[in-house]
């Protein structure tokens, strides 16, 4: 059975007094011993500021520890919890829910509730379907995932049937997924196919990096729908759904999804140095403080009817006020220009 890893980020108390890494962790991870969590500080999957280290390294006051662990499937236990669902269609196979960003789709390490499946877990407990609580993942329900800040379309499997027949068709790459974007800069070219092998990062195992010869083969097309310069709102479609993909693909283009931490996004790629510039700057981050993707369209082939099927969302509230802020940026920054 191949493991999944989640991961989290702890940060230490101003006043933490030195105990040894390993047995820090234990007394804060779940459902994991202490010689999982020396293993996989040996693999590099425990970063303390950025860095590896050893079991026996003191954890001191202000430490930022990344760890990746390893879970498997059956350690999960699906709670149904009632949380209200955004759904865009339902029938008795399939349904189409919109997820907001700051909801983790599954439970994991750090979000054992509040999550994307317990609320499907509650949503389906007096359904004769199969979804109950208990392990999920052996059950109908999930086709796919987006990450935790990203907001848009999720596709869900009712039946046995469904899960098999949508598994298929992401598996053939038949299923149209188009995301919207805030990326720094604006590309060269309107639009154009970044192809690159994806895999996780040999040195902070929470990222992923593009590979030459390495990583799982990985394809995204975009264009540019909005050039402003500083910023551009972009389109993407997936070929591939590898984990990242197009914040992974974005940035390595040099061209990162905007207040995306973790790729590089959250600091000023593209404009001056100036303060004022970078008050502003941070205000857009404040107005959208996660990396500004959604995901926007989601086309599939109905698994009973043979119908095609294609739902959109709008773009997010915070993503078009940050849009509209950058534009009006521009508006008087070529005003000023021709007043000189």
């Amino acid at each position: 059975m191949e493991p999944r890893f989640e991961e989290i980020q702890i940060l230490t108390d101003p006043g933490q007094t030195p105990i040894r890494l390993d047995k820090f962790l234990l007394d804060r991870l779940e459902k994991t011993s202490r010689s999982k969590i020396q293993s996989g500080i040996k693999q590099g999957l425990v970063l303390v500021n950025g860095k590896t280290v050893k079991s026996n390294y003191l954890v001191r006051p202000n430490d930022t520890i990344d760890v990746s662990i390893p879970r498997f499937h059956d350690e999960f236990t699906i709670l149904p919890e009632d949380i209200p669902l955004d759904i865009r269609y339902e029938d008795d196979d399939v349904l189409v829910v919109h997820k907001p960003p700051g909801m983790v789709v599954h439970p994991g390490v750090g979000n054992w509730s509040g999550t994307l499946v317990n609320a499907l877990a509650h949503y389906f407990k007096n359904s004769p379907l199969p979804i109950k609580e208990g392990n999920f993942e052996d059950r109908p329900g999930l086709v796919h995932r987006i990450d935790k800040d990203t907001s848009g379309l999720l596709l869900i499997a009712k039946t046995e049937e469904a899960m098999s027949n949508l598994g298929k068709q992401f598996f053939d790459h038949t299923i149209d997924r188009e995301y919207a974007a805030i990326i720094w800069g604006q590309p060269e070219e309107e639009s154009g196919t970044i192809e690159g092998n994806i895999g996780r990062s040999k040195e902070n195992a929470t990222k992923y990096k593009v590979f030459e010869d390495e990583g799982k083969h990985a394809i995204t097309h975009y264009k540019v729908e909005e050039g402003l310069y500083y910023v551009s709102h972009v389109s993407c479609r997936l070929e591939t759904g590898r984990t990242h993909q197009i914040r992974v693909h974005m940035s390595h283009l040099g061209h990162p999804l905007f207040n995306d931490e973790k790729y590089g996004g959250s600091r000023i790629v593209k404009g001056t140095v100036f303060s004022k510039y970078r008050r502003f700057v941070e205000h857009g981050f404040d107005m959208c403080p996660r990396q500004a993707l959604h995901a926007r369209l989601l086309g599939f082939t109905h698994p009973r009817t043979g119908e095609r099927m294609t739902f959109e969302a709008d773009m997010p509230e915070d993503m078009s006020a940050v849009l509209t802020r950058w534009r009006n940026y521009l508006t008087s920054r070529e005003k000023a220009m021709k007043d000189l």
